[in-house]
């Protein structure tokens, strides 16, 4: 901040010294001659209006007004031309909005209008150029002189403000061959126009100046009608990017990114919306994922406040026009916003905004291209959501939830390839039953039994937690798997368990009695231990080491115990 400030500081001293005294010089050295002030005053209107017909060249807005200007040049000499460049700065900072503050863009773009009038008319005049000459060979080649030194100093001035700032250009860059080819192509017309109005008056500007302009409206639009192509087909195909992930998590992760590319921001949000409240599901900041969290806010309040109200989307090109919606959740240096709902079965459940370090980001079919693209997202978190419940049933257990043993199955192969591969040194399986259950189920009814299972899965989750792969192994048979466990940690942990399961209440109602009374029963578990690579090298062979401990160790010598498989 500090450095933008000395530098505004020095470009304002440069154009107080420079410009007033500059033009007071010029006009001194070389006066104008104005024989006829109407024909002067239409030349203006028709460069403001000119100002006012941008034109789309190479994917940005350009301002063709050198023809008129060099026409104006021919006619009435540099201090005209000078006054009339400083008026076209100040149009063309108006009309192409940026991040920039215009406090520092206004001093910087005056002084380089002020040099190229000033080289490019001082070059005229030694190379041999006369004002107001209607020789068409004195004004083609000297002309030609004008608009050459014009492009080619204020490339060069250009490249020596780069240079002052740190930043490093090519001369001949794209934007540089873009000035070059349009000088040539913007040169005829300039000619033309002086040399028309020289002999017929005004109306050789409306004879010139509105075919320019149906030129200038057609190609806008064919360009704005190319970019929304480019747009959906890149929208397309970010749609069937998302199609085909299966996980939530990664349809979140895949959406927020790409999009984020696509309109080129540095910030964009996901906001989930639900039980009157917002709720931040994925944050994307300066080109990474953040991971933090923020807390909940009211539905109402904010951008996405009034995204979730009016079930609307909205552009905001400029931080005044949203400053009253802060929340305090935006970076500090945003200024663009474009916010949408994201919406499933006509019901708003969330709200995407994207955000620019820039004013003016946005363009309005962007808006539209983002509701396609959450339209998109909405129908692929459906069907992710979808196909996570498809597959949870298919390796879940109905009645504990835990993994069923198709589950198992697969994850103890992995594990053991892993372990083959060198990237885990262990790997225990833990393998227990509960003792007497068939009597429980006899005497209390299998409802019972089942909510004895149930309230006995509760319990490993709680116990286990992230340290291992719980699983259903069949009946009353569970199963732990645990990597990077020694059979010595994996037998402390199922002496824990068996300690906690003998003293736990399990709370029942008894099936076969008439009154259905709650009561508390206790269980116990016989536990077998088995440890890749010690007792096996293969899944099924662990698998079967643990259940021979289990029944030779533990329920043959009592039940209520742990035993460790040894060979």
């Amino acid at each position: 901040m500090g450095r933008d400030s000395t530098r505004k500081k020095i470009l304002w001293c440069l154009w107080a010294l420079i410009v007033p005294a500059g033009l007071v010089l010029v006009y001194t050295l070389f006066p104008p001659s104005v024989a006829n002030p109407w024909n002067l005053a239409a030349y203006v209107l028709f460069f403001v209006l000119m100002s006012s017909m941008p034109m789309n060249i190479n994917g940005a807005s350009t301002f063709l007004v050198q023809w008129v200007t060099v026409a104006l040049f021919l006619k009435y000499g540099i201090f005209i031309e000078m006054l009339v460049s400083q008026l076209s700065m100040l149009i063309v900072l108006y009309r192409s909005r940026t991040n920039e503050a215009q406090s520092l863009r206004i001093p910087l773009n005056s002084l380089m209008f002020f040099l190229v009038s000033l080289i490019a008319g001082l070059a005229y005049m030694a190379a041999g150029g006369q004002i107001g000459s209607l020789e068409l060979s004195h004004v083609i080649v000297y002309g030609l002189v004008f608009q050459v030194v014009s492009v080619l100093s204020n490339q060069v001035i250009y490249q020596f403000y780069d240079y002052t700032t740190g930043n490093r250009s090519k001369f001949f860059s794209v934007d540089a061959k873009w000035d070059f080819a349009l000088m040539l192509v913007i040169f005829p017309y300039a000619i033309a126009l002086y040399m028309f109005e020289s002999y017929i008056g005004i109306e050789a500007l409306i004879l010139l100046g509105v075919p320019f302009f149906i030129m200038s409206a057609v190609l806008k639009m064919y360009n704005n009608s190319e970019q929304v192509n480019i747009d959906l087909k890149k929208a397309g195909a970010i749609g069937h990017q998302l199609a085909d992930h299966l996980e939530t998590a990664e349809v979140l992760d895949q959406f927020v990114v790409q999009v984020a590319k696509m309109f080129k921001v540095e910030y964009a949000y996901v906001i989930d919306y639900r039980d009157g409240q917002q709720q931040m599901l994925r944050i994307y900041e300066n080109n990474q994922l953040q991971g933090r969290k923020i807390a909940s806010i009211p539905y109402n309040k904010g951008i996405a406040g009034r995204v979730i109200i009016t079930n609307d989307s909205f552009i905001y090109d400029e931080k005044s026009q949203w400053q009253h919606l802060m929340t305090g959740n935006l970076p500090k240096d945003t200024e663009s916003l474009m916010a949408t709902p994201i919406a499933r079965n006509n019901k708003t459940e969330g709200v995407l905004v994207l955000a620019s370090k820039k004013k003016y980001a946005f363009a309005k079919h962007q808006l539209q291209i983002l509701e396609i693209l959450s339209t998109y997202f909405a129908v692929s978190l459906e069907k992710a959501g979808y196909m996570q419940k498809v597959i949870a049933k298919s390796e879940r257990c109905g009645l504990t939830k835990l993994y069923n043993y198709r589950y198992l199955d697969e994850s103890l192969e992995s594990c053991i390839v892993e372990m083959n591969e060198g990237r885990m040194e262990k790997l225990s399986l833990v393998m227990m039953d509960i003792d007497h259950f068939k009597s429980i189920n006899d005497r209390y009814g299998h409802q019972s039994g089942n909510d004895i299972l149930v309230q006995l899965a509760d319990i490993l989750r709680e116990e286990i937690g992230n340290e291992g792969t719980i699983a259903r192994y069949g009946g009353e048979e569970f199963v732990v798997l645990l990597q990077d466990y020694s059979k010595d940690l994996a037998m402390l942990l199922a002496e824990n368990l068996r300690r906690r399961i003998e003293k736990h209440d399990f709370l029942i109602e008894s099936d076969l009695e008439a009154d259905r009374q709650q009561q508390i029963i206790h269980i116990t578990l016989s536990i077998g231990v088995s440890t890749a690579p010690d007792d096996s090298d293969e899944g099924m062979s662990l698998i079967r080491n643990a259940d021979r401990a289990l029944y030779i160790g533990a329920k043959q010598a009592g039940r209520n115990k742990v035993a460790a498989y040894s060979k």
